[in-house]
């Protein structure tokens, strides 16, 4: 925890564009999604909240400031979090906090549905996209749903992005390091929007 929200927040420091993003109309679902991680760490062993700020298990004091809720998330919890709303007959990535990206860059995924956002990906044919589009419009309030992955890289930087004209080279089995990210799909009360949440471990192989 405390060497991941480290290097996010440098990397945010360094490129904030790169890594936070909220198109127009996206507000209240951002702002709903900050409440609700919000009341979720006061259930979590670790944190405390006081007032306006909240102690993270690394020590840390965090003051609340709702005026940018993407970025104080970004100080308490490891997640990437993407907001996908329904637009027409697909769901669009309207906001995201992208601290750690595998292999793609918020700048060309953001305001883009899912279809598009998929386009360099092997197989995401229009088969797979029905029923991906089926699965978020599923999502059920209070169920909330969650995969992993697991993958080999050379590299094991956290922050992996990388253009659709530049993809990451594919890792094969020999390669020094595992990726996985623990991938949770939940759906807000009140906006509706989908969130898709992303925790990403590497390790040595």
């Amino acid at each position: 925890y405390n060497a991941q929200i480290a290097e996010k927040l440098r990397l945010i420091a360094e490129n904030a564009p790169a890594h936070i993003a909220v198109t127009k109309g996206a507000e209240a679902a951002v702002e709903e999604l900050y409440g609700f991680i919000l009341d979720e760490l006061k259930r979590l062993d670790g944190f405390s909240q006081d007032g306006d700020s909240v102690t993270c298990p690394d020590g840390r004091s965090v003051a609340l400031d709702p005026s940018h809720p993407l970025e104080t998330l970004a100080a308490l919890v490891q997640e990437d979090l993407c907001v996908l709303q329904k637009h027409g007959d697909e769901h669009v990535l309207t906001a995201a906090l992208l601290g750690f990206p595998a292999a793609w860059t918020l700048s060309e995924k953001i305001g883009h549905p899912l279809t598009r956002i998929h386009v360099p990906v092997h197989h995401y044919d229009a088969s797979i996209a029905a029923r991906v589009q089926r699965f978020f419009d599923g999502v059920q309030v209070g169920r909330p749903l969650w995969r992993a992955n697991l993958l080999r890289y050379q590299n094991p930087e956290l922050y992996q992005a990388h253009s659709e004209a530049n993809p990451r080279p594919v890792g094969s089995v020999n390669s020094p390091y595992i990726r996985s990210e623990r991938q949770s799909v939940f759906r807000l009360p009140k906006t509706d929007a989908v969130i898709f949440s992303i925790k990403t471990v590497v390790i040595k192989a």
